[in-house]
């Protein structure tokens, strides 16, 4: 017995087949520095050779963890981390790594 299967049942059969191994997805994780104004993130890593200025940043309150906001792109970056605002220079800001939150 010869089966004819309608191209719309094939197209439906082989879309579902593929969607698990082709889900859509997003990149949420960015450096500091390419965040606008108002935009938030957690601080997922920071990638800083010199072990003078994390330790500086960590005791400011900049952790792994810590949710910050963008307050000010130009002439400096200014961001807040909890209560404090702190003026992050763009290069350093290059080497923190964050996961971009939702508005």
């Amino acid at each position: 017995m010869n089966y004819i299967l309608h191209p719309d049942f094939l197209y439906k059969s082989i879309l579902n087949l593929l969607t698990p191994m082709f889900s859509p997805f997003t990149v949420n994780g960015s450096s500091l520095q390419l965040l606008k104004v108002g935009d938030r993130g957690i601080v997922k890593f920071c990638n800083i050779p010199d072990k003078n200025i994390l330790k500086k940043l960590k005791s400011l309150g900049l952790n792994t963890g810590v949710t910050i906001t963008i307050e000010q792109e130009f002439p400096s970056l200014m961001i807040q981390v909890g209560s404090i605002l702190l003026e992050i220079d763009k290069k350093l800001a290059r080497n923190i790594y964050v996961r971009v939150i939702n508005n």
